[in-house]
């Protein structure tokens, strides 16, 4: 194993910056888009189907009508055609760790319309990302933000989030309190006690929340990593539980996986960056609790340090462990998910094992295999259009030319 200070410098950024803030409910979807056509597309239905050459998706409302050759579907009069020749067409992609902490996302209640679909365009729509995880903020502002997406009043993807982390007491990591002011800090979420985890999970949840991040192992020094109680990791877990909610956990070391797998967290937020001792045994349990991990390679930086990173992603797909795509968006500056998907392929995951990892994955880990992820009729109208062949390697999906989300247009490549 091997550690860098700016390695972990880099580590949970934003995340880090999370209190708890009472918002608003979101509001009501806005009434979906007329009929849509995309036509001459080849369509990849799932990771796990043949392409469909030459066909043709209709869309009616929210939902995908029907999906075949053309020659085969009837078309609904007065739709709006998308010609996709040449191009295709895939379920829209979920980025499983993003983050809406940056200055740019503050007062989103009352922002400019125009800048904040710009923002979204250039950090998620533009990429083909039709639901995002924020995997922690301020839950106030992202809230005024998703209800603000949801009314139709700016263009964006569907955003579930987990409001404010949940350390270790005395356990904020070392770079956020060398970062934040005394007055942030003193609003970070440090129980504990089990019963006043619990009591703030469910303040969130109650709040508007949808997920729970728990840092099970917290930086505190460099070259330390401090693990939350078990019992207090346990008792926030199962109150999330309770209530149908997956956890996530940043655990950062063996010993934050240790709380993690006896908490009965469902997702690793990042791969373990210092891996020392984590063996097959590992494997084995985070396979049987049914854990699954989001790599987050491009935020480790660069060789040597990634490469076993690699290795520890490697190990987990060949042992079939369920991996969901997320670039940590939000704390990296970079938007483009380009270098993620090449580390992924680096560490051997094939064009359809992260077709999979953006779109079937994610759906069924949130219980939504049954109206999303797929091209399919009868789901989500959530669709990519990529000008790429994804069956010839990941670079095609950061080939997006067209988003549609609910059946509408929200990016076009100009």
């Amino acid at each position: 194993m091997r550690l860098t200070p700016t390695a972990l410098g880099r580590l949970a950024g934003p995340a880090a910056l999370s209190i708890l803030a009472l918002g608003p409910a979101p509001v009501a979807s806005p009434p979906p888009a007329a009929a849509l056509v995309l036509s001459g597309a080849t369509v990849y239905p799932s990771p796990q189907d043949p392409p469909l050459r030459d066909a043709v998706v209709v869309v009616q409302g929210a939902k995908v009508a029907a999906v075949g050759p053309a020659a085969a579907v009837r078309l609904p009069a007065g739709a709006a055609v998308v010609d996709c020749a040449g191009q295709f067409v895939v379920a829209g992609f979920q980025n499983s760790h993003v983050h809406f902490t940056e200055a740019r996302w503050d007062g989103a209640a009352k922002a400019p319309a125009e800048r904040l679909a710009a923002q979204l365009e250039a950090m998620l729509l533009r990429h083909g990302f039709t639901t995002v995880v924020d995997t922690a903020s301020w839950l106030d502002n992202t809230l005024s933000l998703r209800a603000r997406i949801e009314s139709g009043e700016v263009a964006g993807p569907r955003v579930l989030t987990a409001g404010g982390a949940l350390y270790p007491e005395n356990g904020v990591p070392f770079y956020v309190r060398e970062a934040v002011p005394p007055d942030v800090l003193a609003l970070l979420h440090t129980p504990g006690r089990p019963a006043d985890a619990a009591a703030v999970v469910e303040r969130q949840l109650a709040a508007g929340a949808d997920v729970l991040k728990l840092f099970t192992g917290s930086w505190v020094e460099r070259g330390r990593v401090l693990p939350m109680p078990a019992p207090v990791a346990r008792a926030a877990a199962e109150a999330a539980h309770r209530r149908g909610k997956l956890v996530f956990a940043h655990a950062s070391s063996v010993a934050g996986l240790e709380v993690a797998l006896e908490a009965g967290v469902d997702v690793l937020a990042h791969a373990l960056d210092d891996d020392r001792g984590w063996n097959e045994s590992h494997v084995a349990r985070m396979k049987a609790g049914g854990m699954a991990m989001i790599p987050t390679l491009k935020l480790f930086g660069g060789q040597p340090y990634t490469r076993y990173i690699q290795e520890e992603v490697a190990t987990w797909a060949r042992a079939g462990g369920v991996i969901l795509f997320g670039t940590d968006v939000g704390y990296l500056a970079d938007d483009d998910p380009a270098g993620e998907y090449a580390l992924m392929s680096g560490a051997g995951l094939d064009a359809m094992a992260i077709l999979a990892s953006l779109t079937t994955a994610p759906a069924a880990r949130f219980g939504e295999s049954e109206r999303r992820g797929r091209v399919a009729p009868g789901m989500d109208a959530d669709l990519v259009v990529l000008g790429s062949d994804p069956g010839a390697g990941p670079r095609a999906f950061s080939d997006v030319r067209v988003t549609i989300r609910r059946g509408r247009v929200v990016y076009r490549r100009p």
